[in-house]
């Protein structure tokens, strides 16, 4: 945890010192133009990639299979589009590596036997759970008849007026 917050407290240092260097080589407008420009970026990539890995996911739930490499894929690209809309160079550079597949993979890789995916994935989506079609029990189905808006005064259900025994 250590390292990590010293991270933290010297990743503002490290960007301030770019912009810095940068800002000396090319100018104080292309340099802020650069800035808004990976922003820009960011977002077109996360919509792209974002709605591909939503897909790959979904087909995944409906094959039966275990969607992990695609939720932890997602999760890198969110992360990648949140670095690319962080003012600084070195988010920059970092984001845009996290939208690299192999990088991606690498990432999946180091993190994959720490995570736990609970829940089947045997059925797609909408379907039931038992094979005849019937519910898993916690769900009442009514036909039209057997409900009403209107209270029945013979249920037991129903409340007691304060009035009647």
């Amino acid at each position: 945890m250590f390292p990590f917050s010293l991270l933290l407290l010297a990743l503002p240092l490290i960007e301030i010192a770019v912009f810095v260097l940068v800002g000396s080589q090319i100018g104080v407008l292309p340099t802020i133009g650069l800035v808004v420009l990976s922003g820009i970026a960011g977002g077109i990539l996360l919509r792209v990639q974002g709605f591909g890995i939503l897909s790959r996911i979904r087909q995944q739930v409906e094959a039966g299979r275990d969607p992990g490499r695609e939720l932890a894929h997602g999760v890198m690209i969110l992360l990648a589009a949140i670095l690319l809309l962080i003012p600084g160079f070195v988010t920059d550079i970092l984001g845009i590596l996290l939208f690299i597949p192999p990088i991606r993979d690498l990432g999946w890789y180091l993190v994959r036997d720490r995570i736990q995916i609970v829940g089947g994935f045997g059925r797609g989506f909408g379907q039931s759970p038992r094979p005849d079609g019937r519910g898993d029990g916690k769900t009442i189905d009514l036909d039209e008849g057997e409900y009403s808006k209107e209270q029945d005064k013979a249920s037991p259900w129903r409340r007691l007026d304060k009035d009647e025994p």
